[in-house]
């Protein structure tokens, strides 16, 4: 059991396979997508043999690079029926802040979503570059305080309250109390 959390929680494989995958169907070489994504082509390869653990914020820049959701980066094969339990997605952690993102769903095709759950804690704010170009997130918080939104004006958001700002903007993300978590719709044009 430990195993499969452990599994869950770092699906790098998924990851990997899903990285290759991308890459050479929109024909970008190791070092020309690096470059796009700002990182370090050794970080790259390491990603593609699955022998690196990505941060939530080396993910996003490849899929921005990458023009394809964040979801399709990490997002296993899903059944028709589906149950994940709580804590036992596939989590990947923010290496800046008490973050952590957990995707229940992801858009098929022919849809323009993404599900994830949020757990965060106080401490340094999660700062999200612009995603891809019409992306909009939708949040509602579920326990705690959070001030999330456009990085120049974010608002305040507690247990049931909803917000949705443009995610192809800069924006943020900081739990204000302890044990905060929040459900996120990402819509992507």
């Amino acid at each position: 059991m430990e195993e499969h959390r452990e599994r869950a929680a770092a699906p790098l494989d998924l990851i990997a396979a899903a990285l290759r995958r991308e890459r050479e169907r929109v024909g970008l070489t190791l070092t020309e997508l690096a470059k796009r994504a700002k990182i370090a082509k050794s970080t790259l390869s390491q990603l593609e043999s699955g022998s690196a653990n990505p941060s939530v914020e080396t993910l996003w820049a490849l899929g921005v690079a990458l023009g394809v959701p964040f979801s399709r980066l990490v997002d296993p094969p899903v059944p028709r029926v589906q149950v994940i339990r709580a804590g036992e997605g596939p989590a990947i952690y923010s290496e800046r802040a008490h973050y952590t993102a957990t995707l229940l769903a992801s858009s098929p095709p022919g849809a323009r979503r993404d599900i994830y759950v949020l757990n965060l804690e106080p401490g340094p704010a999660r700062e999200s570059q612009p995603h891809m170009p019409g992306t909009v997130e939708h949040m509602i918080v579920s326990t705690g305080r959070v001030l999330a939104g456009p990085t120049e004006a974010p608002i305040e958001v507690g247990p049931g309250d909803y917000l949705v700002y443009p995610g192809d903007l800069p924006h943020t993300c900081r739990a204000l109390e302890p044990g905060s978590s929040a459900v996120m719709v990402m819509e992507h044009v």
